[in-house]
């Protein structure tokens, strides 16, 4: 592929930055228009179409501070076609378009394993995860983990500098505090990974989007420790989804902090006992899961529409309830470009909701 020209990439960078423009979005308006500068200019026409008026592109003046933000930081961008984007993360369904890095990208390119789990871990679940990572190090295996307190501290420390962070802040923001020095040393010495803009704090909704970067470097997600409903189980069924492997470790029945895990054996995640064990199984990893943690997903390549469909006429069949884009299709008797344009136009105009396995609904 041609080189990137110091244009395209600003004008990548203040495409993703729009508003209502999300991984999806991004990569259909690249295909439809072939470069970011002709599809930024595009964008209040697209939106008035969706019925929002006065939509403007995020100002250049924002993103040429947050290009300083990164060069300052010492981070450096890496775009969805870059030959260096992870292949692993690229297949990874609504994987980021733009990311900022710090550190050896070449760790993403060996066998990554994720380690996730618990950030009130029992003493017990700590020490198993520094060993677990330090041996999986040891058989050239990369662990990926979130910075977080807990399980993600110690696979970090197990198995350095062999291991990638990913962070749901700014590449130039520590959380938490106290990994601030842990995660310099992975910046430095290892690799660290952020989704969002230079001097972005963390917040609530972007765990989730940091939990997919790490099942999708991954071809495998190992929770150590985690309870129902947790963030660890969110990053789990990410990977099962995408068809990576999905392990857990088993734990006593009476420690609540053990039921995130003895569920999701329950469900069909591995049961994994040593190292050995994940070594085993992803050593033969063939695409092919033996776990079972997954959902099917109806996916539609982006087309340029042969006829255009008013975004209103989608808008009058949807509603809050999700429904596959292959549904719409049906529904309409057009073409899955023209649909795809008009759910576009109607993301951009902010009426859209993006959701798992491709499914869309009204906001």
């Amino acid at each position: 592929m041609p080189a990137l020209t110091q244009e395209e990439a600003f004008a990548r960078i203040r495409l993703l930055r729009s508003a209502n423009i999300g991984p999806v979005s991004y990569t259909q308006l690249l295909r439809r228009f072939g470069n970011a500068h002709e599809a930024v200019e595009a964008l209040p026409d697209l939106a008035a179409r969706g019925a929002k008026r006065n939509y403007k592109p995020a100002p250049r003046e924002m993103i040429e501070r947050e290009v300083q933000a990164a060069r300052k930081a010492g981070a450096r961008y890496l775009f969805h076609d870059q030959p260096d984007y992870p292949a692993n993360l690229a297949a990874m369904d609504g994987a980021p378009p733009i990311v900022t890095m710090r550190g050896n990208l070449s760790l993403a390119s060996r066998p990554c394993v994720a380690m996730v789990g618990a950030r009130n871990a029992s003493a017990a679940a700590v020490r198993l995860a520094r060993d677990f990572a330090r041996e999986l190090a040891a058989q050239d295996f990369v662990v990926v983990s979130g910075l977080a307190k807990g399980i993600d501290g110690a696979s970090h420390e197990g198995a350095f500098p062999h291991t990638i962070g990913v962070i749901a802040s700014g590449i130039d923001i520590a959380y938490p505090r106290q990994h601030a020095q842990l995660q310099e040393e992975i910046a430095s010495d290892a690799l660290l990974i952020a989704e969002e803009p230079p001097g972005t704090q963390p917040r609530g909704q972007q765990f989730p989007k940091r939990n997919r970067i790490i099942a999708g470097l991954a071809m495998g997600t190992l929770v150590v420790e985690a309870a129902p409903k947790s963030g660890s189980l969110i990053t789990a069924r990410l990977a099962g989804e995408a068809g990576r492997e999905v392990m857990a470790i088993p734990g006593h029945p009476a420690d609540a902090r053990s039921h995130g895990c003895n569920q999701l054996i329950r469900e069909g995640a591995v049961l994994v006992q040593s190292a050995e064990d994940v070594v085993e199984l992803l050593s033969g990893f063939d695409g092919q899961p033996r776990s079972r943690v997954r959902e099917g997903a109806d996916d539609f390549a982006f087309h340029e529409a042969d006829e255009e469909m008013p975004a209103g006429d989608i808008a009058a069949i949807l509603s809050n309830a999700p429904v596959s884009v292959d549904e719409l299709v049906r529904q309409t008797g057009t073409t899955p470009g023209a649909v795809q344009m008009a759910l576009l136009e109607l993301e951009i105009a902010g009426r859209l909701e993006r959701h798992a396995g491709g499914r869309v609904s009204l906001v």
